[in-house]
């Protein structure tokens, strides 16, 4: 049971993806006071990152950025009692914290250090499907067996109490593999609290919490719509999440950092690469339409409210699979008669290269930056974006890119390309799949060096046919009719709603909220998903999602299939998605005039909240 007497805990984050900022471990220790330190460096794409240095050294495969943050902060931890619980194991946990052991012996240290395991299935495969799990595409429906690439990595979303269980032995680090990103909250939380398996509010609110601070930077002013609020411009304080015993947190930062908490900064990061507003999780269902938001102090928003029910009987797995080798070359188009010119490059240059059939896949896209009458000469030029895919390196390496350069004097007039001739780079292709929690063995290794099951949670009832995914199984609310907001002017839709947008494998979502129920009102019974077609160009012949979050004043649409086979396969130009929505905010649209009024006015109150 919980203990409603104690303190909340302040968790801190340091990361929010492989290759985030080094100093922020440093300057959330030295920030002031915290009593856990996260970080998150594990995204899918990072999975397969990982694999291909472990082809390299097979003694590496985590996050080495880790250690050099570690470096920095773990005497001090230590000192002050800290606990440090990161994901950064990646698919070598065991490896990574022998080298914490060995990077604590040259600091002369000796911190406690537990790692979880049980994750990595690759090994497994076999079994499982033998055992009739099919490792579904959960976007496709195909069985993982009638797919004839090569699995390389894959591993389940693991919760939060193996990191529970590891603190409660007195670890003073806690190494992770492939948990979820709101394990590392969830884990210290409960701990913490002393939460029970079933305390489902809780566990909630933590999810919640810990969906908000995953992604460091991001929830504190980072790649938010409205600049215009953030009065203090540096670079932005990595936020802290203090999470008191009912689960209810305050999601804020140190004193004296840069960037912005508020409502708009929480909202838009909760929105962020979900799909439905039942958020699974392998220790609760969150229900993120459930929770509200609240000011309790410049930059400090309180997240309440957030209803929990039990997990579903499977785990979400990430695979990887050998794709085969790309290759793109950028080719420069420039002045007059973009089409003709881009047209003519593609047919000679598949002409030299013997046909485009010669290649398993193709994708060609004229971007257009020209103006008419350019005033500069970088206003008047295109790129034709030429991508090949083959199982063969050898057509896709320079046997192609030194093809383009053969158009160079034999081609359109001002001709060049944005990088000279590039060699192959092997893809991996993402393939979201379930399995059933009995065939996961979650184990934590403590500190003295035991092993420990780790038991699941018992999952909510549901048809022997049940398939989780990160979206709800429900049915979306039904479109609302439209109604009249009365005159309306032709404006960017960004002026009445914020965005964040992301990638969920080959799935793109993009959340959009707005800053006043009157706003929301409108958005809810104007942006239909026959709209958000009409003014996403990409989705046609694509499916797409649209759920309510009226808490929120929020809407959020998962376009299937818009990012093909996941971030490392796709050839858009954004392949994960990061500006989709910010180009839906500037499409044109006709919007009341009266809510532009009321625009403004919430922009002058926010900012204000923000002063002392």
């Amino acid at each position: 049971m919980s203990t409603p007497d104690k303190r909340s805990v302040r968790i801190a984050n340091c990361s929010g993806f492989y290759g985030d900022r080094i100093a922020a471990a440093r300057e959330m220790v030295d920030g002031g006071p915290i009593d856990v330190l996260t970080g998150d460096y594990l995204a899918e794409l990072t999975m397969f990152i990982l694999w291909k240095a472990r082809q390299k050294d097979p003694s590496t495969g985590y996050a080495r950025t880790f250690l050099t943050q570690l470096e920095q902060v773990l005497g001090d931890c230590l000192d002050r009692g800290i606990k440090i619980v990161s994901n950064a194991g990646g698919l070598n946990p065991a490896g990574l914290a022998e080298q914490v052991h060995q990077l604590a012996d040259r600091l002369g240290l000796a911190p406690r250090v537990a790692y979880i395991t049980g994750d990595d299935l690759i090994d497994r495969i076999d079994e499982l499907t033998a055992a009739g799990v099919a490792l579904a595409n959960l976007d496709t429906g195909q069985p993982l067996a009638q797919t004839d690439r090569k699995p390389i990595s894959a591993n389940a979303y693991l919760g939060g109490w193996g990191i529970a269980s590891a603190l409660a032995a007195d670890a003073d680090i806690v190494i992770c593999p492939r948990v979820t990103d709101a394990s590392l909250l969830v884990g210290p939380a409960a701990w913490w609290h002393g939460w029970a398996h079933d305390d489902w509010n809780a566990l909630a609110g933590a999810v919640a919490a810990g969906h908000v601070i995953e992604c460091g930077a991001q929830t504190t002013g980072g790649n938010y719509s409205f600049l215009d609020e953030i009065i203090d411009r540096r670079y932005p304080g990595f936020p802290i999440a203090e999470v008191a015993a009912d689960g209810t947190s305050v999601i804020t930062k140190h004193d004296g950092t840069g960037g912005l908490v508020s409502p708009g900064t929480v909202t838009a990061q909760l929105l962020y690469e979900i799909a439905g507003p039942e958020y699974l999780n392998p220790d609760v269902v969150a229900h993120f339409d459930t929770l509200t938001l609240s000011v309790d102090g410049p930059n400090r928003v309180c997240v309440s409210g957030c209803t929990g029910s039990p997990p579903p009987p499977t785990l979400k797995v990430a695979l990887n699979q050998l794709g085969g080798y790309r290759n793109t070359m950028t080719l420069v188009l420039t002045g007059l008669d973009i089409p003709e010119r881009a047209a003519y490059a593609e047919q000679l240059l598949f002409e030299v290269l013997g046909g485009r059939e010669r290649f398993a896949e193709v994708d060609v896209r004229l971007l257009r930056f020209d103006h008419p009458d350019a005033a500069s000469n970088p206003e008047a030029t295109a790129h034709l974006r030429i991508t090949v895919k083959d199982p063969d390196p050898r057509k896709v390496g320079r046997e192609f890119s030194n093809a383009t350069m053969e158009l160079a004097l034999a081609g359109y007039s001002g001709f060049h390309t944005t990088t000279p001739p590039t060699p192959e780079t092997e893809y991996g292709v993402y393939w979201p799949a379930v399995v059933p929690t009995q065939f996961v063995e979650h184990t934590v290794v403590l500190p003295n060096g035991t092993r420990h099951i780790v038991p699941h949670t018992p999952p909510a009832q549901a048809p022997a046919d049940h398939v989780a995914t990160d979206a709800t199984d429900a049915q979306p609310p039904a479109t609302p009719e439209p109604t009249d907001h009365g005159p309306t002017e032709r404006v960017p839709l960004g002026r009445v709603c914020g965005a964040r947008s992301g990638d969920k494998g080959g799935n793109a979502n993009v959340g959009l909220w707005t800053r006043s129920d009157e706003q929301y009102a409108w958005l809810r019974s104007s942006l239909t998903v026959e709209r958000f077609r009409e003014l996403l160009s990409e989705a046609a012949g694509l499916a797409i999602q649209r759920y309510e979050l009226p808490n929120l004043n929020a809407l959020n649409f998962v376009v299937v299939g818009l990012l093909g086979e996941g971030v490392a396969s796709s050839t858009r130009p954004d392949p994960q998605a990061k500006g989709l929505g910010e180009y839906l905010r500037s499409r044109l649209v006709d919007i009341p005039t009266g809510l532009l009024g009321k625009a403004r006015f919430v922009i002058d109150r926010v900012r204000g909240a923000q002063k002392p």
